[in-house]
């Protein structure tokens, strides 16, 4: 596992803590991004199956978007800190496991990546950097390889 340094750590924790106010709002353009540019990734939210409510309106779709935003970020702050990702064990294996159930395969944490940088952009637009970019890339890098170390 790579090193996360400091100055890494200090652009995720400072953009991060920009976001964190409006968390909501955020993660919901975070998953709008993901479902704008997979469409297909709908299908693999039991919650939205058979839901006939706006994908901006439906309030699953909010709470979820919202823990998954503040987790990815709050393990990302604390990644340097503890020196691995920090997501409680039973947390981590439950997402392993669902998103083994679901069939996540490489390129959907690759779109996730994507619009999570997207989103990290359109957040905090006069922070947004090269280094930014590339600390919160290795921030979540990391992080999907705990869940894929759990994805069994």
């Amino acid at each position: 596992m790579s090193s996360f340094s400091e100055e890494q750590e200090a652009l995720v924790v400072k953009s991060w803590g920009s976001m964190k106010k409006d968390a909501g709002e955020w993660g919901l353009k975070f998953f709008l991004k993901i479902f704008e540019i997979a469409p297909s990734a709908k299908k693999m939210f039991s919650f939205l199956k058979d839901s006939n409510v706006p994908l901006d309106q439906n309030p699953k779709l909010k709470v979820h978007a919202k823990s998954v935003l503040v987790m990815t970020c709050e393990a990302a702050v604390q990644l340097r800190k503890a020196g691995k990702v920090v997501v409680r064990d039973s947390t981590l294996k439950k997402i392993g496991a669902t998103h083994f159930k679901y069939g996540v395969v490489d390129e959907h944490f690759e779109v996730t990546k994507y619009a999570l940088l997207e989103t990290i952009k359109e957040a905090s637009p006069e922070m947004w950097s090269v280094e930014m970019k590339n600390a919160w890339g290795e921030a979540y890098d990391q992080l999907v390889s705990a869940i894929k170390t759990e994805m069994k």
